[in-house]
């Protein structure tokens, strides 16, 4: 066993003035745990790698196991020897009499979860020695251009890494445990009125066709310029981020609460420009006038109250421009973790970038793949919905009816698959007064008729919902204080599809 040890420290100890975190002794009780008693493979293999070994022979007698033992075959140190013959480093510590030694003490059978754990531990922690180092060098390198942002975000990427590799292994889940998670989703839908099992968008109509927005999902917002997708979609981050405010303030528990703090991406937008619009939503007055400074005093302390009263909202806005997906994810990952981040919006996908240098023709079909793909997975990761807002192609524009469609959507078909939901909003008014005859035009009156019918009621057309059926809500939008809200009649209106 000595020589073993020599032979994998001496090098690191030479080289180093600090050995990194190892301990030969419990890998080599453990494989030879694992030789006397074949059945403890299915406890470690989950989580234990052969990369975990500091020691590589180790690390290869470990895969030769798992393979003797995938194959239904007995693992000892008779049936692994013909697979060492050639190993040179099995020979410099004595051959396959090695393999007999590692199974010398039964005893090491009683603690080898144990060991298998230690082994995984100080694996993360070499891991993170290498993710330290690799800062250090990064840091101190000034050859290539300077950019510290992007280092302390490949940094904390990495870092990341290693969380989630010490997050727990991967399992199935029992159909017991499955049943529980149903069970519980019911039981939260139940609580918030019957209809609700994620985080709520602020909008009954909608929450009812959806049942809110849930865990893992990511959800697409598309429509044509001034559709309002900007508003929709400050209007349910809003929402969420009021919703779990007032649930705490109830002494719900905020794993119960169907709302969530949010984060805003907004590429578009500046961050005080989208507070101007929730104040405006909130206080009732224009958010032109608020601009232009065109408010009474009675309209200004209105506004102070609103203002007041959303100064400890969980709602984050950032708006750095030009993010890549990856700088997104990073940002998000943070907000996750210092803020306790539950829901996440990014207005709009188009105006992400990719890893990649390039970004046109065939490049941009798939960056823009990559990008969904990467708000997904951002999804999954955080466990907690994505809604991502993405322009449409002007074949809208071509059509008689500009309600979209599926294929409208831009640049990519990865997007809709990507997607877990896609929504369309759509003003008919809009595109109505872009029609406007002239006041002594025959057509005028009906023209006005058809206007007053249609003015100020937007739709949410669901087009794609892997949780339930699609079909359209009809919702009322104030463009004067960009907001959007339930139809009061809307509950006794037949279903539209």
């Amino acid at each position: 066993m000595a020589e073993i040890i020599r032979i994998a420290g001496a090098p690191d100890n030479n080289a180093e003035p600090q050995s990194l975190p190892r301990n030969i002794e419990a890998e080599a009780a453990l494989l030879g745990a694992l030789m006397i008693d074949n059945r403890l493979v299915e406890d470690v293999q989950l989580k234990l790698r052969s990369e975990h070994f500091f020691e590589p022979l180790h690390g290869r007698i470990y895969d030769a196991i798992l393979r003797m033992t995938d194959k239904n075959m007995i693992a000892n140190p008779v049936t692994l020897k013909p697979m060492f013959d050639a190993d040179e480093t099995m020979k410099e510590v004595g051959g396959a009499a090695y393999l007999a030694q590692l199974t010398g003490s039964g005893a090491a059978i009683i603690g080898a979860r144990d060991f298998a754990q230690q082994i995984y531990d100080l694996a993360l922690l070499r891991s993170l020695v290498g993710v330290g180092r690799d800062m250090v060098e990064g840091a101190l390198d000034t050859s290539e251009d300077v950019a510290p942002l992007e280092q302390i975000e490949r940094a904390e990427t990495e870092l990341y890494r290693v969380a989630e590799q010490g997050g727990g292994e991967g399992k199935a889940k029992s159909f017991g445990e499955a049943t529980r998670l149903a069970v519980e989703m019911a039981q939260k839908a139940l609580n918030s009125g019957g209809h609700l099992s994620g985080v709520t968008t602020g909008l009954d109509s909608l929450n009812g066709k959806i049942g809110g927005m849930h865990k893992s999902d990511l959800m697409i917002l598309a429509g044509r310029p001034g559709m309002g997708k900007t508003s929709l979609a400050t209007n349910i981050a809003f929402a969420a981020a009021q919703r779990f405010v007032r649930d705490q303030e109830d002494g719900i528990d905020p794993a119960k609460s169907v709302g969530a703090p949010t984060a805003f991406f907004s590429l578009e937008m500046s961050a005080d420009q989208l507070a101007t619009r929730i104040l405006a939503e909130q206080s009732g007055i224009s958010s032109e006038n608020l601009r232009m400074g065109k408010i009474s005093q009675q309209e200004f302390r209105s506004l102070a109250r609103a203002a007041a009263e959303l100064e400890n909202l969980p709602l984050y806005i950032d708006d750095t421009p030009g993010l890549t997906i990856a700088a997104l994810r990073t940002r998000a990952r943070r907000l996750k973790r210092q803020k306790g981040v539950g829901f996440v919006v990014v207005d709009y996908l188009q105006l992400l970038q990719g890893t990649g240098r390039g970004s046109a023709g065939d490049n941009r079909v798939q960056e823009i793949s990559e990008i969904s793909r990467g708000l997904k997975q951002l999804a999954k990761e955080l466990d907690c919905p994505v809604l991502a807002l993405s322009q449409l192609s002007r074949a809208v524009e071509q059509r008689e009816d500009k309600r979209p469609q599926l294929s409208d959507l831009r640049e990519s078909g990865s997007i809709e698959q990507d997607a877990d939901m896609v929504w369309f909003v759509f003003r008919g008014d809009y595109y109505l007064a872009a029609k406007q005859p002239a006041d002594d035009h025959p057509d005028f009156a009906a023209w006005q008729e058809e206007m007053q019918r249609i003015y100020g009621l937007a739709e949410v057309i669901v087009a794609k919902q892997r949780h339930g059926a699609t079909g359209k809500i009809r919702l009322k939008f104030d463009s004067r204080i960009t907001k959007f809200s339930d139809l009061a009649e809307e509950a006794y209106l037949p279903e539209h599809r």
